[in-house]
C-alpha cells in the first residue's frame, strides 16, 4: 500500500549540526555581503564568496574561478537565514555541483555550536 507519509528513498541533506558534528570534507561556504561577515563574523574556516559573485567564482570556465570550488565536493551553504543560501545551491547545481546543501544561516550554525571567526 502506498502511503503519504513514506519517506523518500533520496539521501537527506545536510544540516548546519550535521556539518558542525562532522566537518571532515565538507566545504562549508558563506555567501552574505561583505558587511555582513565584518559585523558578525562567519563560521570557522568558510569560504566567503558573496552571492552576486558565486555564479563566476563557481565557474571553472571563469578567470575569477574560486579553486577550492570543485564539482566533486561537497559545500554547505549558509547566508543569514537560508534564502540566499538556497538560491546559491540553485545556481550551484545549475553549473555541475551535484553535493551541495543549504544548512541555512548563521544562526543556525552557532545554535548548532558552530565557532565563529571575526
Amino acid at each position: 500500500m502506498l502511503s503519504l507519509f513514506s519517506r523518500s528513498p533520496a539521501q537527506p541533506g545536510l544540516t548546519a549540526a550535521d556539518v558542525v558534528a562532522d566537518p571532515d570534507g565538507i566545504l562549508v561556504l558563506d555567501v552574505r555581503e561583505h558587511g555582513e561577515v565584518s559585523a558578525s563574523g562567519k563560521a570557522k574556516g568558510a569560504l566567503h564568496i558573496p552571492l552576486m559573485m558565486l555564479q563566476f567564482r563557481a565557474d571553472p570556465a571563469h578567470p575569477d574561478h574560486e579553486p577550492l570550488l570543485q564539482r566533486d565536493a561537497r559545500i554547505a551553504v549558509y547566508c543569514a537565514s537560508g534564502g540566499r543560501s538556497h538560491g546559491a545551491v540553485q545556481m550551484l547545481r545549475k553549473l555541475g555541483y551535484d553535493d551541495v546543501h543549504n544548512i541555512g544561516g548563521l544562526g543556525h550554525w552557532a545554535q548548532a555550536g558552530g565557532a565563529i571567526e571575526r
